[in-house]
This record gives structure tokens, C-alpha cells and sequence, in this order.
């Protein structure tokens, strides 16, 4: 079990001894986990070409890293259900940037937006502790910490 996965069995309260022998996953369930790595997958390609065309400025230099992390947790799902991890679709693609740092902001916000309601959406379609418990926290996470970071240089 990677060390990932321990930790956020450890953040969740999910006994280790659970996870080692996690069940298979329902098809949605499946879908659900694919989908919201992806998504996080393609904030981190987004956040990366900011960083890329304006430099290495907050808060992108800060939420990318989250990004990271949110794709271990979701990585260390895969793993704890036997699932290979799928590729990155959004390695080596050009991911296309607001000309203005406040433009980048506007998209980063609605990006977080985005990734809010896709988690709201898959929240409602899987019933697993382990899958609830990883969402839960990431969805919190870019509703409370990113969202507002990127709406501070947004003036909403």
C-alpha cells in the first residue's frame, strides 16, 4: 500500500486493514473516480501554462501543488481497489491562457467552480467510505481554499 494511500486512510479514519482488502468498484463508481482524476489532472495542465506564460505566482504556484496532492489521493484510490491508474491525457498538451494575470484568475475560479459541481455530481453517484471520504475533502478543499485564493484577485 503506498504511502499515499496510508495517509489518507489515516485522514479519513479508514482502517488500513480495510483498504488493504478493498472490494471491486461498481462501474460508476469507476467512472466517478476516472472522471474527477482527470478533471484534477487538467486544472494542473491549466494551472501549469499560467504559471508558464505569467510566472511563478500565487496563487498558482500554491494550487497547482494541491492539485498534485489531489491527484495522489484519487491515484491511491485506484490502487487500494486494484485499478490501474489511467494515463494523463493532459501530458504534453497546450492548454491555451488568458493573456491578463486577473483573466487566468477569472478561469482558475471557474475552473474550482467546475470541479465543485463535478464533485457534487459523482458525491451523489458513489456509496463506498473510502471514495466518499477522499471526494469529501478534495471538494472542500477547492471550494474553501482555492475558489476564494483565486476570487481575491477577481474582485467578485
Amino acid at each position: 500500500m503506498s504511502s499515499a494511500f496510508a495517509r489518507l486512510a489515516a485522514a479519513c479514519f479508514i482502517p488500513l486493514v480495510l483498504v488493504a482488502s478493498a472490494p471491486p468498484l461498481p462501474a460508476a463508481s469507476q467512472a466517478a473516480l476516472r472522471a474527477l482524476l482527470e478533471d484534477e489532472r487538467r486544472a494542473e495542465a491549466f494551472y501549469a501554462a499560467v504559471i508558464a506564460r505569467h510566472g511563478e505566482v500565487r496563487p498558482f504556484s500554491r494550487i497547482i501543488e494541491a492539485e498534485r496532492r489531489h491527484q495522489q489521493a484519487l491515484e491511491a484510490l485506484f490502487e487500494a481497489h486494484d485499478l490501474p491508474v489511467p494515463p494523463n491525457p493532459w501530458n504534453g498538451t497546450t492548454v491555451p491562457v488568458p493573456a491578463s494575470f486577473e483573466g487566468a484568475c477569472a478561469a482558475g475560479a471557474q475552473a474550482e467552480r467546475d470541479n465543485v459541481a463535478l464533485y457534487d455530481r459523482h458525491l451523489k453517484a458513489v456509496s463506498e467510505e473510502d471514495l466518499r471520504c477522499v471526494f469529501e475533502r478534495l471538494r472542500w478543499a477547492s471550494q474553501e481554499r482555492h475558489l476564494p485564493a483565486f476570487l481575491r484577485f477577481t474582485g467578485e
